[in-house]
C-alpha cells in the first residue's frame, strides 16, 4: 500500500464494528473503496478466543490493514490473553466494547452496561494494554438509562484516561439496557454530538472519535472541524460508495468506477470460492454499491436471488453489473 496513505491521522475515518456485517469479505471490499479508513472486525468475545479457542475469528488478510480487533467482555486476565492472542494475529489496535446493548451482552456482563462500572473497565484497559504493544481503545456511548447527564461521561473518561486510554470512540447516543432492542438503540435515543464535542475541549491530548447517525460527506468534514475522527456505521454499509467519495473529499484521491471496483475485486472473490465459501457471503455485502444509482434496484435483485444458487460465481456479479455500466 502506498506510503502516502498513512499520512492521514490514523482515526480520521474508521468504519464502526457491525454485528452479522463487517466480517472480513466486508473489509476487504471496503478497503477497496477507502485505502485509508481504518476497519474493525464484529465485536469478538475474549471468551470465543481465549476459552473457545475459537482463533478462526482473528482471519483476515493482509489488505485490511490499519485493521483493529473489538472484543466484548469484562474480565480483565480474560480479555489482557484475547487481546495477546489479536496482537499476535497482526491487529494494529485492540479495542474494547462499552457500547453495545444487547441482552445476550448484558448477561455476560459487557458492552454497554459497563459504562456502570468504570473502574472495572479501566481494570481491563490496563491489563490490556500490559499485554501489547498495540493501542488499546475503547468504544462506548454518551450514558445508559438515566444516567444522562455529562458528569458521568466525564468522570467515565478521567478513569478511562488514567487507565492509559488514548483514544475513544463515542456514539453519541446513550444506550437503553431494558425496554429497547439492539436496532432501537441505534435509533430511537436522541442523538447529542455537542456532549462529545465537550469531552474533547475539556480533554485535548485524548484522541475523540465520534459515532452515530452520520451518513455524508458534509456531515463528516463538520465534525472533523471539532474533532480527530469520525467512525460511520449504517451509512457505509448500505451506500459504501460513500467510503470512496470520502477518499476524494478528504485526499483527493481519484474517484472509481464502481465496476472497477468490482474488477478489482474479482480475484478475491475467485480465490474464496475456489477454497469452498459460497458467493452469497461475499456478495450480501455489496448490495449497497449502486445505492441511488441508476440500476441499483436490478443490480440488488440480480445479487439477492442468484448468490445462493449451487454454482454461483463470478458471471453472476458480471451480470448483476451490466444493466448499471449501461446506465452509467
Amino acid at each position: 500500500m502506498a506510503e502516502n496513505h498513512h499520512r492521514a491521522p490514523p482515526w480520521q475515518l474508521s468504519v464502526a464494528p457491525m454485528m452479522d456485517w463487517t466480517d472480513r469479505h466486508c473489509r476487504y471490499f471496503h478497503r477497496l473503496l477507502s485505502p485509508r479508513a481504518r476497519l474493525y472486525t464484529e465485536m469478538v468475545t475474549s471468551a470465543a478466543l481465549v476459552r473457545g479457542k475459537q482463533l478462526r475469528l482473528l482471519e483476515h488478510s493482509q489488505q485490511e490493514h490499519p485493521l483493529a480487533l473489538q472484543l466484548g467482555g469484562s474480565e480483565p486476565y480474560e480479555l489482557a490473553q484475547a487481546a495477546r492472542l489479536g496482537a499476535e494475529a497482526g491487529y494494529d489496535e485492540i479495542n474494547l466494547n462499552v457500547g453495545c446493548p444487547s441482552d445476550r451482552v448484558q448477561s455476560g456482563r459487557f458492552g454497554a452496561c459497563l459504562m456502570y462500572e468504570p473502574a472495572l473497565v479501566a481494570d481491563c484497559v490496563k491489563a490490556m494494554r500490559d499485554a501489547v504493544s498495540v493501542p488499546v481503545t475503547v468504544k462506548c456511548r454518551i450514558g445508559v438509562d438515566d444516567q444522562d447527564d455529562y458528569a458521568g461521561l466525564q468522570q467515565f473518561t478521567e478513569l478511562m484516561l488514567e487507565a492509559g486510554v488514548e483514544v475513544l470512540v463515542v456514539h453519541a447516543r446513550k444506550a437503553w439496557l431494558k425496554g429497547l432492542s439492539p436496532k432501537e438503540n441505534r435509533e430511537v435515543p436522541p442523538l447529542d454530538y455537542a456532549r462529545v464535542y465537550r469531552l474533547k475541549r475539556e480533554f485535548p491530548p485524548l484522541v475523540v472519535v465520534i459515532n452515530g447517525g452520520i451518513s455524508t460527506v458534509d456531515q463528516v468534514r463538520s465534525h472533523l472541524a471539532q474533532l480527530d475522527g469520525v467512525m460511520l456505521g449504517r451509512a457505509a454499509y448500505h451506500a459504501p460508495y460513500l467510503l470512496a467519495q470520502l477518499e476524494h473529499a478528504l485526499h483527493d484521491e481519484p474517484l472509481p468506477r464502481r465496476e472497477d471496483v468490482l474488477q478489482r475485486l474479482r480475484p478475491y472473490v475467485e480465490a474464496e470460492l475456489a477454497r469452498g465459501t459460497a458467493l452469497k457471503h461475499i456478495s450480501r455485502h455489496l448490495l449497497g454499491l449502486y445505492q441511488g444509482e441508476p440500476g441499483a434496484r436490478a443490480f440488488r435483485r440480480t445479487l439477492s436471488e442468484g448468490a445462493h444458487l449451487p454454482g454461483a460465481g463470478w458471471a453472476l456479479l458480471e451480470q448483476a453489473m451490466a444493466p448499471c455500466a449501461a446506465a452509467a
